[in-house]
């Protein structure tokens, strides 16, 4: 196990319209604020995603099994941001659900809003935190320290 103890920051409010990207507009607000660790909670709607729902391999490295989610639907999501080389990166994992399907995993692949998306950013100040690419697993996870 690996930890760090930091302080709240700023709290960042968002709302996004019908069809804006998710991860793309949460993680250039957090570039354009310079939030290097956050929080993130999302409460609204999706439109669509491809939602990662377990591995569908393990080994050699993990290959993500996805589920078409074709909304509209409600969603509520916590997540957190940490950056890579190339800037901030949002980890979001939802229950995104519409009628009787219900989908939790972790949103991807276009995941767009329908309506409306709150989007609340609480910032982690004090802590060295990023993330790194870590080739037996083939994904940037996060590093502390």
């Amino acid at each position: 196990m690996e930890y760090a103890v930091g302080k709240t920051g700023r709290v960042i409010a968002v709302r996004l319209f019908e069809g804006e990207d998710i991860y793309e507009s949460i993680e250039s607000v957090a570039a354009k604020e310079d939030i290097k660790s956050a929080a993130v909670f999302i409460t609204g709607g999706f439109r669509k995603a491809d939602v990662v729902v377990g591995p569908k391999q393990e080994k050699p490295k993990i290959v993500g099994n996805f589920k078409k989610f074709e909304g509209p639907g409600e969603t509520l999501g916590v997540g957190t941001i940490y950056c890579d080389e190339q800037g901030p990166k949002l980890h979001l994992h939802a229950a995104i659900g519409k009628g009787d399907e219900t989908v939790v995993g972790c949103p991807r692949g276009g995941a767009s809003t329908f309506l409306v998306l709150e989007v609340t950013i609480i910032e982690i100040i004090g802590i060295d935190a990023g993330r790194k690419f870590d080739p037996e697993h083939g994904l940037n996870l996060l590093r502390l320290g």
